[in-house]
């Protein structure tokens, strides 16, 4: 007994010590964390918010075919190799553009860039996917959409 007085000394300085760093702990992650936090699972809730809160880059495909703007394209791609690739793909954000067209025009395409993206030679895409394209013999040509339409690859 007299055993466990002797060292119970050191044992409560121990127990203090995890104590004040405990309490420090604690007394950080109060200051530190957000409020809303982990009410949803691990993230803040006023996150939500300012998502939202942040402006909209993209208008979506049905804001290009829509309301007698580019439906005539809309049509072409409808049945066509391209027909799941969306406007905003090749064409950049466009919100502004379908906003106000007369003030924000959409992007110039790099031909050459933007198809390689896709149709560039690369043994790593699977066999079904067979418009690949060696880059370098058409790098001095023409632009791609000359002999290949975006618009309808196919035709």
């Amino acid at each position: 007994m007299a055993q466990v007085l002797r060292d119970a000394e050191h044992l409560v300085r121990l127990a203090l010590l995890f104590l004040a760093g405990g309490l420090f702990f604690l007394g950080i992650r109060a200051f530190l964390v957000p409020a809303g936090f982990g009410e949803f699972g691990h993230f803040r809730t006023g996150a939500l918010q300012d998502i939202r809160d942040r402006p909209l880059h993209f208008a979506g495909r049905d804001s290009c075919g829509e309301a007698d703007c580019h439906e005539d394209v809309a049509a072409e791609l409808a049945n066509d190799s391209h027909a799941r690739v969306g406007c905003e793909s090749c064409h950049g954000a466009l919100a502004a553009h379908a906003a106000d067209p007369e003030i924000a025009e959409a992007a110039a395409v790099d031909e050459l860039d933007l198809c390689s993206r896709c149709h560039a030679s690369n043994p790593a895409r699977p066999a079904s996917f067979t418009q690949q394209v060696e880059i370098e013999p058409h790098r001095e040509e023409s632009p791609c959409s000359e002999c290949h339409p975006a618009h309808e690859p196919s035709s």
